[in-house]
């Protein structure tokens, strides 16, 4: 099986064309290739290009290190942009591509070094997300999390979200340690039936933000774009920034663009590591032999 390998400000995704591997992977196949140690290794696997159903360019799925689908990810979405780029299968100009998540228009810019996607429309609404209990705008509800009482906004812009407010004053080391410690037990809450990813938020100034994320299904994350956009998001709502946000990651910065009716655009730096073949001695080998 042929793959490239990319990475969107350290969050690193693998691209399977499905000429290379026409069969969707199985569970069991994507947490060993996902696997740092049994496998290449990477926060996914982005398996295109897909025929479109909707006029799209074409279409993409992709699949966390757990083997679960995911319904958009900013990240591996610029990734496979630049991935169509390279094989001379888009050009400079906007084109659309087809996610389970929706569809975005997207555009590759400087010969593939950061990549332009439209995201979509941002809610807040616990009905789209989902979010348990009662419709409603989910703003600033205290959600109890193993005894302590956490201030939490969601937001889905095709995959679920959670923002979680943190104290003024906190330390980026003390924001990783929560998002490290309270984000596996926000994936998999009982607010949250198809689980959520989760950022923990620290506004800096009017324009610019900090989030550490727990990914869903893939864990502690670098960097992502859906969080960008959803974090942004949820900080414009509630009046803590403008219409302009830099996102700021350990992995690196994201920038955000925000109307009124919370519809996002981001721009953010993909760089390509490598193209290689993995052998099917990899994917043979199984837990009898561990």
């Amino acid at each position: 099986m042929r793959f490239s390998r990319y990475h969107a400000l350290g969050n690193d995704y693998l691209v399977v064309d499905p000429a290379d591997h026409p069969s969707e992977f199985s569970i069991s196949e994507t947490v060993r290739i996902c696997h740092r140690h049994y496998g290449i290794g990477s926060d996914g696997i982005l398996w295109g290009p897909l025929p479109a159903t909707t006029g799209a360019k074409c279409a993409l799925r992709i699949f966390n290190p757990d083997g679960s689908e995911a319904q958009k990810s900013g990240n591996g979405l610029r990734i496979f942009c630049r991935y169509l780029y390279d094989h001379g299968l888009v050009g400079d100009e906007p084109f659309a591509v087809e996610t389970k998540g929706g569809i975005v228009q997207a555009r590759v810019l400087e010969r593939g070094a950061r990549v332009r996607i439209e995201m979509g429309r941002v809610s807040f609404m616990s009905d789209r997300i989902p979010v348990a209990g009662p419709v409603r705008e989910v703003l600033r509800e205290s959600l109890r999390v193993n005894g302590v009482d956490l201030q939490v906004s969601c937001a889905t812009i095709g995959n679920p979200h959670c923002v979680v407010e943190l104290p003024d004053g906190i330390s980026p080391t003390e924001a990783k340690s929560h998002a490290m410690g309270f984000g596996p037990m926000i994936e998999s809450h009982e607010w949250f039936p198809e689980r959520t990813n989760v950022q923990f938020l620290r506004v800096l100034d009017q324009k610019n933000i900090a989030i550490e994320i727990w990914e869903r299904g893939a864990g502690y994350t670098l960097a992502s774009g859906s969080s960008s956009s959803a974090a942004a998001s949820v900080a414009r709502r509630l009046g803590l920034v403008g219409p302009d946000v830099t996102v700021h990651m350990p992995g690196g910065k994201i920038e955000i663009e925000l109307n009124e009716n919370f519809d996002v655009i981001m721009t953010g730096g993909v760089t390509a590591i490598a193209m290689g073949e993995l052998l099917t001695e990899a994917l043979a080998y199984s837990a009898t032999n561990e």
